[in-house]
Order: C-alpha cells, then structure tokens, then sequence
C-alpha cells in the first residue's frame, strides 16, 4: 500500500509525539517498522474512516492491505478499507512471533501494542478471530480480551452430522 493513495495521511507534529512518548512509548515503535502518521476525520457507521480535514486527530498506521486509524481520546478505531483483521496484522504469519517458543501478544488497545514496540496485534474484528488465529502454534491475550477471545475462537458453524447406521447383513 502505498501513502500517496491516502492524501489527507501526514506526518505527526511535535505535540502528537509528545503525547505518545509521555505515554511510554518509545521511539522506535513510533518511526518502525512504518512511521505513525496523522489524519483527520471522523468514523462512518460502516468503521470506516472519513476524511474532513476539520475533524478531530487520528493516528495512521499504513497495513499491507489498509489503513488503520485510530483515536487516542476516545479509543475509536476506523479503517479505510475495512479489510483490516487486526493491527499489527503481519505478526500472525510472521514464523519468526513464534520462534524458541514465543508467542503472538494480542493487546486490548493500540495504545497498548505501541508500549510493547508493536509486539504483536490489537485484533479489530473478532468475527474472523478463528479463522486469523486458529494456526497459530501459541497466543497470549490481555485479561480483558479473555471472554470475547473464547466466544470467537470456535467455528462459525459446523456441518449437520448425520450417523451412518450399519446394516445388518441376512444370515445365509
């Protein structure tokens, strides 16, 4: 995905920075492995992001097949595609997340992947949690992700089951 597909995506200004490092995060976690950038907008009823140049700030966060926006103030979450599973999407698939028997982090909030340097992911849409996640060799998941986490990690539906019976065969 490239930036100059999204225009209204900038740069953050001092004082966005100030408030991220005042918030724990480090540097490196704002520039890599892509910068953190600046939107404004507002959230549709679809999730997805609006562009308005007189909206409230949003942080960006470029994805391999959208952009994921987020805002601090009241936690909102947007994407400009909706094809976005999670942020930090590429940790799933990722065989190094999983090496000498780590695991995929998954964080309640962007907030918190930013603190943890973007170790792992903050999933975005849980209906698809099963599918994303089932192959996964090993996951660890923020407390309060515990209750949703067990109702979507299950089949969306299973197949009817009917028994074969055996039949017995007519003695000769």
């Amino acid at each position: 995905m490239h930036d100059e597909t999204y225009p209204d995506i900038g740069w953050l200004l001092p004082r966005h920075l100030t408030w991220l490092r005042a918030n724990g995060v480090l540097m490196s976690a704002i520039v890599e492995p892509q910068p953190v950038r600046l939107a404004h907008g507002f959230r549709a009823a679809d999730g997805r992001f609006d562009p308005d140049p007189s909206g409230p700030d949003w942080f960006a966060f470029v994805e391999a097949e959208d952009v994921i926006f987020w805002r601090p103030k009241n936690g909102e979450v947007a994407t400009w595609d909706g094809r976005a599973f999670a942020l930090g999407e590429a940790a799933i698939d990722n065989p190094a997340t999983y090496s000498f028997g780590q695991v995929l982090n998954i964080y309640s909030d962007p907030l918190m992947w930013l603190r943890a340097r973007r170790d792992g992911c903050v999933v975005l849409n849980w209906r698809f949690a099963f599918d994303k996640l089932r192959h996964c060799p090993r996951v660890a998941i923020a407390e309060s992700l515990v209750p949703i986490y067990d109702r979507h990690m299950q089949p969306p539906r299973m197949p009817e089951v009917f028994v074969l019976r055996r039949r017995k065969e007519a003695a000769a």
